[in-house]
Order: structure tokens, then C-alpha cells, then sequence
């Protein structure tokens, strides 16, 4: 196994919720891509063995090459596990030619009830060496703080 990167966060709803967040299409584009970025899927199917294509684009690609191409990102994603409302499993291939971004990651998010709602751990294993893990994480984090605002708005 390769690297592996971490983040987590309570959010202030039940996980069913937070679980089904995950797998809304709409809800993904609006919450997924990390600060700087904008999200399109184009494709979707939301089930075991199914996936998505989202292109992430960089609103300021300057400094922050895009893996696709200098302004975007492409990711295959499969659901390789779901388990409601417990656990999301995602396989993410990135579209690239740039071998230090190849391979297959795989993102695991939990969601566990606490009383303040549902902490949400999200662990992604098989890191491509490309990846800056501090960057990782940051967007990691980021896109859980918008899944924090976008399911804490719709429940309030």
C-alpha cells in the first residue's frame, strides 16, 4: 500500500444525510470541488460498480498546474463500496500522462453519529507521488468544510 492521506471533520447533521450528499450528483458539483476550483460530472452512475467523471477546473490556474491540463483535472471515480449510511468507497483515476499522477487511489469517507451530528473521516490510500500531501489534505479538508455548509444549510 502507498501513501495514505487523512482528514476528518463533524458536521451538524445525521449521517444519512451527510451519506446521501455523496451520492446526489447535483450536490457533489456544488460541494466536492476544493476552494479554487469549480466541478462539472459528466457522467453518473450511482451505484456499486458505477461511478462518475467529474473535470475540476482551477478558477486561478496560475501557480497550481492543472493534472489534465494546466487548468483542469479529470478523475474517474468508481463507488467500489457502499454501505449506508456507514461508508463510501471511491476508486479515482486521474486523466493524465504525467506518470507521478498515474494509478488508482482509493478514497474511503466514514461517517460515524456523535452528538454533534456525524464526524466524517475521509482516508485515501494509494496517494499518486504527484500529489502534494499537504495540498492533499488541505483540499481534503476544504471540501468537507463545503459538505459541512452545504448539508448544515439544508438541514437548518
Amino acid at each position: 500500500m502507498g501513501r495514505i492521506d487523512r482528514a476528518g471533520r463533524v458536521i451538524a447533521a445525521p449521517p444519512a444525510t451527510v451519506y446521501g450528499a455523496l451520492l446526489n450528483r447535483r450536490s457533489l458539483e456544488v460541494w466536492l470541488p476544493p476552494d479554487g476550483m469549480r466541478g462539472r460530472i459528466e457522467r453518473w452512475d450511482p451505484r456499486p460498480g458505477g461511478g462518475f467523471r467529474m473535470v475540476l477546473t482551477y478558477l486561478d490556474p496560475t501557480g497550481s498546474p492543472g493534472k489534465t491540463s494546466d487548468a483542469t483535472d479529470v478523475v474517474d471515480v468508481g463507488f467500489a463500496e457502499l454501505v449506508p449510511p456507514e461508508r463510501v468507497a471511491q476508486r479515482a483515476v486521474f486523466g493524465t500522462d504525467d506518470p507521478s499522477y498515474a494509478g488508482t487511489m482509493t478514497m474511503t469517507w466514514e461517517f460515524a453519529a456523535t452528538g454533534e451530528g456525524t464526524e466524517v473521516t475521509v482516508t485515501a490510500t494509494d496517494v499518486p507521488p504527484g500529489i502534494d500531501r499537504a495540498a492533499h489534505e488541505a483540499g481534503i479538508a476544504s471540501s468537507l468544510a463545503n459538505l459541512a455548509s452545504y448539508v448544515e444549510e439544508a438541514a437548518g
